[in-house]
This record gives structure tokens, C-alpha cells and sequence, in this order.
């Protein structure tokens, strides 16, 4: 009988090993029934017949040794098998389906790790409700995460290219829903979505736009993860995506309102799941492993809020470039003053609110010589509109606007506002709180503000020292300035106190000119000086402009706001017509922020004819009576400044930058994972725990090295035979040794395993050797 040595140690040269096993079927060897010769470490001999052993009897002849079979794949930290182990009914032992770990354990286990996955990316879109409060964030979220999962589940046997092509299509078809159709410009919202989210302000309007980034990046990670899941034996890399996009929604959503500890929780739970059902351990470790993951998920949201973090986080929108100053309207607000006076009973819009108020509509603080605009810089924003400078004592006044003949987008509101709701498309200016509409609000129209009205003390306000700025002290070249100067040195001869000098000012324009609606309009540099030389007379157009120019010449920081006075009250319903429109200055001091001054005078010359306007000139007469009484410690003006313009805030990267390197460094990041994932699984194959395990990972490497990862089932004996020259050498060598441990895995060697992957590393350099590098660089690139 011919004898089949089992390699080892003393492996026999290739082409040394017996013709193919016969065909008929053959029962396994017993592991009792192999003797190991003495003089050799291979692990044990497939005898057709076993010699006596003296003294005793002969022992009787073993069956055929069995044909080469495939070996299943072992679970890692699972119990080893043992002798008979992974047989079927007859005896014989079962093909395995493919050599990947798509195709390992239980189907249960297979679609609950694709599940689990899929609520991973799911939570981890989540993490975007600090930018988009509300349903409409569920939107984009539902499609993208399980569609993927479906996907992998699907073409686990196929190649990844067609996986990929099946996840772009259906990414696209999950578009629909959000832009409520077809949309050729989703690619260009993907591509600008990263800086329009970086220039909103938080929270953001649900809008398409901006959700498609959501949308698109949780559809990437499910995609990747579960790609990796089901063409990897990894246990948590697949969540790796999904946390990713968890970071990213931390950045994006930093200053928004509410918290993210409980994603975090719900993502660490999960995510131990998805470790439990990769380590195919019994069913009885999910359900301790489940509540234990719960338990330390719940400490962290009690421990979490008490970490001494940073109470400052960076917020990427510090660095973001902001979109440049733009004419809101064709035609100024400050223009329109005049015309209104002259038909003063057209209806505008009306005002419910507790108290009166003056009616902020436009902030214009740039000046060219011959007329005001503003160096505004809108940002979108869903409601919240960012604080002023001040952070004393404030009232808080909530309005409700309803328009009916206000023209332009420019929306009304009292002082400064901090919360907005109603408007689709609305935009903040953050450093005036001005508001904007998208589009002209029609008769009708209404939505809801609340605002606060600082109220500071008196020593805050004697104490007041204007900021510098010098695009906000910029007067333009002209022989005008010398005038105004002059003008304005006159006026506040005194008074060294910048508020001091501020409330000079305003008592010189309303006791040296009066008010006259049929005054000439315009607010140009020759209109202001023939106003202030010549006729004395004038709108609130008129005396705001001069105001806000004699001041710069001051080195006082001022601008001009156009808005309205609180209008005739019917039932806590303010009704705002053309007539009450005003023209008033102010200056920006620092901590208080920017403070109104009224320089117009009454329709009657002596006593104005608004409350709001008579309290704060009353309280200006009474702050004067304290300086003319009080010390000399209080602040000195400041020097006039220097023409200039707006300081412009850094410019961070650009947008197409950023979006560049995040791609490019996922892109590495993709081709490291790439590089390290078959290293890795190499290397913890050739270091399993025992002789065995290595044994069998040799065999799994050799597969794959062959590119047979995925194939239908295949037997060891037709992996053999499909190959031929120096791989068919070692690759036979290598298939009788991983079938013999399916016969007798308690007695493999250290010299087996080492064999194993001897040959195993001979028929990689024999593939390499004989593989196209542009083949290689392609199978590296595209996980399998």
C-alpha cells in the first residue's frame, strides 16, 4: 500500500505526492487510528494499511484516506473543533461556501450585523440636529442609511465595482424625496452645501441645499461600512465611516442648541453590538453584552456634562470666508424717507406687541459722499440671530409683523432681535441683527420676533468709551469735512466725555434746525452742508446723516438706521404707516454696543411727538445735569481717526480648499486602509492561537492570493487543479496538510503550521510574480 506521508517538517519535494485520491467515497480516519512515526515531527500519516506494533496483534486496515475537502473557516475566540467535527449526517464533510467572511457564520448573524450597521449611520446622521432642529433632517437620513446595507446584502458575492454603481443610482434616487423631484443641480449642491453650511447661521432651514450634505455623507458611510462588513472579517472597522460623520456633525452643528451626548451613547451601544455579533460568540453573550454596553452608555451622559472640557470649542465658522456686502435694494430705505412724509397715511405693516417701540428696518453705516449704504454682511439662518455686545440687564419685547405695503425685503423689528420665526429664507446681518427676506414679502405676510432692548445703568453709560474702528470714523475727501468739523467742535465745546460729547451733538441739531417734511430730499455732502449753512431745515434723513457725519469727525463711530416710530395703537396692535418713518444715529461704545441718539427735532420745533424718542432724550438731559456735576475721572474723547475702510474680518480657507483636502485626505485615509487591511489580516492569520488556527489561515491567505475570495463552492481538490506549475508545486503540499486538520486538529503541530505557511508564502510570490502590477494595484484598491 502506498503510504501518504502528512507534511511537515519533512515535507516531501513537490511533485512527490500521490495521484488524485479515488473518487469513491471513503469515511475519515479516526484521529486514534493515525500513528505518527518517531522519526519525524509531521504531524500524523494517512495510512492505507497500519503496521503491527509489538507486542500486540496487527491492527486491522484503515479505509481510504478521503479526497482533499475544503476547510471551513474557524471562529475566531469560538471552540475549537474537534476530531469529527463539521460533518455531515453520512459522515463526509460539507463544502464551504466561499472563502470570505461574508459567507461565515449564521445568516441571523450576517443581516443583524448589516442592520446594526445601518442604525449606526443612521444615529450618526443624527448627530446633525444641533444644525437642523425638526423632522426635516429624518428626510434625508431614513433613505441613506439602510438603502446601502440592502445593497451589500445583495452583491456580497459580486464585485465591489457593481456595488458601487448600485449605491451611486439609488443615492441619487433618494434625492427625489428632498427636492421633491428630479434634480440636475444635487451634484453642484453637494459640492457648495460645505460652505453655505459654514456661513449660516445655526439653527439652519431645512432646505435641500444644505440637507443634501447630510444625505450624501450618511449614504457614504453606510456604503463603506457595509462594504467592509461583508468583504472583511473585521468586528468594529465598518463603523469607522459612520463616526466620521459623527465628528463632522459635531464641527458643523458646535454652536447650535441642544446636545449630543445621547447620540454618543446610542452610538456606543451600538456599535458593541455590532463588535458582538462579528465575534460570533454565542447568543447569550449579546444579551449580556447588550445591557452592559447600556449601562456604560448611560454613566457617560451623567459623566459627560461634568468632564472640565473647553467652554469654547473651535467653531469652523470662525474661519470661514463670508459672502462680501451687497445691495439689498435697488432703491435705499433712507431714500424713501422723503417720498413716505409726503404721502404719510399709506399703510405698511402692523406691529402686535406689549409696549411701543421704535421699529428697526435698515442699518446703512457706509458713506461715499453722496449717499448712505450698508456694509452688511447677510448670512442665512433659521432663526437665531447671534448677540450683540451687550450682556447687561435687557428687556425682552416679543412682535409680531404682519405687512401690508412695505416695500423691499428689509423686515421690521424692535432694537436688536435674538430669535426670528415664519420666514423662509431668512438672513441675518450678525453684527447689526438687521434682518432679510429671500424674496419680497407679500401683503399678508406675517411672522413672529423677540427681541431685546438693553437697559443699561447710568454709570454704565457715563463710563461709556466708543471702540475704534476706523471704517466707522471714515469721512470722505472733500472740503465738506473741515465744516462738519468745525461744526461738531462747536457744538460739544465742554465736553471731554465721549457720551457727553454725543449728547452735545444731539442738542445742537435739535435746537439749531427744525423739522419740515417739504424740505429738499438727499443726503449727499453739498445737500448736508446747504442744510446746515444755509436753510436749518429738514427731514430725519437729513438730521441723522449730519449727526453720524459730525460725529466721525469727533472720532465717535456711527451709522444711520432707518426704521419707524411705534405707530397708532388699536387693541396692543401697533398700525405703521408711511408717516412714521424716521432717520436716527448711532454710535458703537464699547461693552454697550451701538446706542441710539435722536437729533430730529419735534413737528412743533420744541417738544418731539414720540415717547420712545422724548424718554431717551429725557434721559440724555439728565445724564448731562450728572457730568456738569460730576468728576473729572470720567473717559476723554478720542482722537479722530483716519479715513479707511471695514476692517474685513479673516478670511479662512476657501471653501473648494476644504472641500478638497476633506476629500483628499479620505482618499489617503481610503488607500491606507487599503494598504494595512491584507497586511493586517495576514499577519493576525501567521499569529493565530494555536497550530491549527495558523494552519487554516495559511489556506484561507492562499485563497485569496489566488483570487478565489467569494467563488461558489469550491473543494480544496478543485482549488488544486485549477492551478499549475510552481503554484500547483506548493499548493498541493498546502491543501494536504489544512485537510488533515479537519481529521485530527488536536495533534497538528508548531512544524505543520510553520509548513503551512512556507508554502503559503511561496505561492504569493509565485502569484505576484506572474500578476500585472496595474491587476495588483487594482485588487489592493477595490476591497474584497
Amino acid at each position: 500500500m502506498t503510504r501518504h506521508a502528512a507534511p511537515g517538517a519533512g515535507d516531501p519535494e513537490p511533485g512527490s505526492v500521490a495521484a488524485t485520491p479515488p473518487t469513491h467515497a471513503a469515511q475519515p480516519v479516526a484521529p486514534a487510528q493515525h500513528v505518527a512515526p518517531a522519526q519525524t515531527s509531521a504531524p500524523v500519516q494517512h495510512v492505507a494499511s497500519q503496521q503491527p506494533v509489538a507486542p500486540a496483534p496487527p491492527v486491522a486496515p484503515a479505509p481510504p484516506v478521503a479526497p482533499v475537502q475544503p476547510v471551513a473557516p474557524v471562529r475566531r475566540g469560538g471552540a475549537r473543533r474537534r476530531g469529527g467535527g463539521g460533518r455531515g449526517p453520512d459522515g463526509t464533510v460539507p463544502r464551504v461556501q466561499g472563502t470570505g467572511a461574508a459567507q461565515s457564520g449564521p445568516l441571523w448573524r450576517r443581516l443583524g450585523a448589516l442592520a446594526v450597521l445601518a442604525a449606526v449611520a443612521a444615529v450618526a446622521g443624527w448627530g446633525f440636529h444641533r444644525v437642523f432642529p425638526g423632522t426635516g433632517l429624518l428626510l434625508a437620513i431614513i433613505p441613506a442609511a439602510p438603502a446601502p446595507a440592502v445593497v451589500a446584502a445583495l452583491t456580497a458575492r459580486r464585485p465591489l465595482w457593481l456595488a458601487l454603481t448600485l449605491n451611486l443610482i439609488l443615492w441619487f434616487v433618494g434625492t427625489i424625496p428632498l427636492y421633491g423631484g428630479p434634480s440636475l443641480t444635487v451634484f453642484a449642491d453637494v459640492a457648495n452645501s460645505w460652505h453655505a453650511l459654514l456661513t449660516t447661521l445655526l439653527p439652519a432651514q431645512p432646505d435641500s441645499e444644505l440637507l443634501i450634505l447630510v444625505h450624501t455623507l450618511v449614504w457614504a458611510a453606510a456604503a463603506i461600512g457595509a462594504e467592509t462588513l461583508t468583504r472583511t472579517r473585521t468586528r468594529i472597522a465598518a463603523a469607522v465611516p459612520a463616526l466620521v460623520v459623527f465628528g463632522l456633525a459635531l464641527l458643523l452643528g458646535v454652536d447650535g442648541e441642544g446636545s449630543n451626548l445621547p447620540t454618543a451613547g446610542a452610538l456606543f451601544v451600538l456599535i458593541a453590538v455590532l463588535a458582538q455579533l462579528r465575534d460570533e460568540r454565542p447568543p447569550l453573550w449579546l444579551l449580556a453584552g447588550i445591557p452592559a454596553a447600556a449601562a456604560l452608555a448611560a454613566l457617560s451622559l451623567v459623566g459627560g456634562p461634568l468632564l472640565p472640557v473647553s467652554a469654547h470649542p473651535y467653531n469652523p465658522r470662525d474661519d470661514a470666508a463670508l459672502p462680501p456686502p451687497r445691495r439689498v435694494d435697488s432703491v435705499s430705505p433712507l431714500d424713501r424717507v422723503s417720498a413716505w412724509l409726503q404721502i404719510p397715511d399709506r399703510d405698511l405693516f402692523t406691529v402686535r406687541a406689549d409696549k411701543p417701540q421704535n421699529w428697526r428696518l435698515a442699518v446703512l453705516d457706509r458713506y461715499d459722499g453722496v449717499r448712505w449704504t450698508s456694509g452688511a454682511r447677510f448670512r442665512p439662518t433659521g432663526g437665531r440671530v447671534p448677540e450683540g455686545e451687550w450682556a447687561g440687564e435687557a428687556e425682552v419685547v416679543r412682535q409680531r409683523v404682519t405687512f401690508s405695503g412695505l416695500p423691499g425685503t428689509w423686515l421690521p423689528a424692535a432694537e436688536r432681535p435674538e430669535s426670528v420665526s415664519g420666514v423662509r429664507g431668512l438672513a441675518v446681518d450678525p453684527d447689526s441683527g438687521a434682518l432679510l427676506a429671500a424674496a419680497k414679502p407679500a401683503k399678508g405676510f406675517s411672522y413672529e420676533v423677540t427681541s431685546r432692548v438693553p437697559k443699561p445703568t447710568k454709570d454704565d453709560l457715563m463710563a461709556a468709551t466708543p471702540v475704534s474702528d476706523p471704517a466707522l470714523t471714515a469721512f470722505p475727501a472733500g472740503p465738506q469735512q473741515a465744516l462738519f468739523r468745525r461744526l461738531a467742535t462747536q457744538a460739544v465745546k465742554g465736553a471731554d466725555e465721549p457720551i457727553r460729547q454725543a449728547y452735545r451733538l444731539q442738542s445742537y441739531l435739535r435746537t439749531n434746525a427744525s423739522y419740515d417734511v417739504t424740505a429738499p430730499p438727499g443726503h449727499s455732502l453739498k445737500g448736508l452742508e446747504f442744510f446746515l449753512r444755509t436753510t436749518h431745515r429738514g427731514t430725519s434723513e437729513q438730521f441723522a446723516s449730519a449727526f453720524a457725519l459730525m460725529a466721525r469727525t469727533l472720532g465717535l463711530p456711527s451709522r444711520v438706521v432707518v426704521g419707524f416710530r411705534p405707530g397708532q395703537a388699536s387693541d396692543g396692535v401697533y398700525h405703521v404707516k408711511s408717516g412714521h418713518v424716521m432717520a436716527w444715529a448711532e454710535i458703537k461704545f464699547d461693552k454697550l454696543g451701538w446706542r441710539p441718539f435722536y437729533p430730529t427735532p419735534g413737528r412743533s420745533g420744541a417738544k418731539d411727538d414720540h415717547d420712545v424718542v422724548s424718554s431717551a432724550i429725557e434721559e440724555s438731559e439728565r445724564l448731562e445735569g450728572e457730568f456738569g456735576r460730576g468728576g473729572s475721572d470720567r473717559p476723554k474723547t478720542s482722537e479722530p481717526k483716519g479715513t479707511g475702510e471695514r476692517d474685513e474680518p479673516a478670511s479662512g480657507p476657501s471653501p473648494w480648499l476644504v472641500t478638497a483636502g476633506a476629500g483628499g485626505a479620505l482618499l489617503v485615509a481610503y488607500a491606507g486602509v487599503a494598504a494595512a487591511l491584507p497586511w493586517w489580516r495576514r499577519r493576525n492569520r501567521r499569529r493565530g492561537p494555536d497550530p491549527e488556527e495558523r494552519v487554516l489561515g495559511a489556506w484561507r491567505q492562499t485563497c485569496e492570493d489566488l483570487g478565489l475570495r467569494g467563488e461558489p463552492a469550491l473543494t480544496a481538490e478543485d482549488v488544486v487543479t485549477g492551478q499549475s506549475g510552481e503554484i500547483s508545486a506548493h499548493l498541493r503540499p498546502l491543501a494536504e496538510i489544512s485537510n488533515y486538520v479537519r481529521y485530527a486538529p488536536d495533534t497538528v503541530t508548531e512544524a505543520a503550521a510553520t509548513a503551512a505557511w512556507q508554502r503559503s508564502d511561496a505561492i504569493r510570490r509565485a502569484v505576484r510574480a506572474r500578476t500585472p502590477f496595474s491587476i495588483r494595484l487594482r485588487d489592493r484598491l477595490f476591497l474584497r
